[in-house]
């Protein structure tokens, strides 16, 4: 007897699918992962494939479940910056636009700047100088918005200095500008 799972498998319809997204979830202590691959078309979103494991092999299953067709129709993919998916993606869907997860460009960002500020605190204590980077991880990283009043404070204060954290932070805020733009042609410019 088969599985309510295994008829809709073989009794689902795959066409019209022009956008797809790709993840992977945690799902156990350790590196254990299972790649999903959903239909994110406007409308309609479902999931397509799931896989265990999140490596080269695990998407490259995933796309031979949906089959060439469906796979020569996609014309959109949203994807994290996880290296595995990106050569897949590359090489299955070439016709495809491949928009980067906003989540994890932010995080890149993120990261890049804590670098910058560990790396300056760092410097600016063995050369004797005064410890003004400390206590300002969380002043660079959060949205001005969501600042507590000491935050802001110590951030207008960090501001007037000419470092490499507060060049670092201006650079990550200017790039949020890129997420309201409407138009292609204006966020390529930008």
């Amino acid at each position: 007897m088969r599985s309510t799972v295994e008829w809709d498998l073989d009794n689902r319809v795959l066409s019209g699918i022009t956008a797809i997204g790709v993840d992977e979830i945690h799902i156990r202590k350790g590196h254990n992962y299972m790649t999903l691959v959903y239909q994110i078309d406007e409308g309609k979103r479902r999931l397509l494939a799931i896989r265990p494991g999140r490596k080269i092999k695990t998407l490259m299953r995933c796309f031979r479940d949906l089959g060439p067709g469906t796979c020569s129709e996609i014309r959109f993919v949203c994807s994290d910056l996880w290296k595995a998916y990106l050569k897949v993606i590359a090489k299955r869907l070439p016709q495809a636009i491949h928009v980067l997860d906003k989540f994890h460009m932010v995080a890149h960002l993120h990261k890049a700047v804590d670098e910058v500020r560990r790396e300056e605190s760092t410097r600016l204590a063995k050369g004797g100088y005064e410890p003004i980077l400390k206590k300002s991880k969380y002043c660079f990283l959060k949205r001005p918005e969501n600042l507590t009043p000491n935050q802001e404070l110590k951030l207008g204060e960090l501001l007037q200095y000419n470092l490499k954290s507060v060049r670092a932070y201006v650079l990550k805020e200017s790039f949020r500008a890129l997420w309201e733009y409407e138009s292609v042609r204006w966020a390529k410019w930008y």
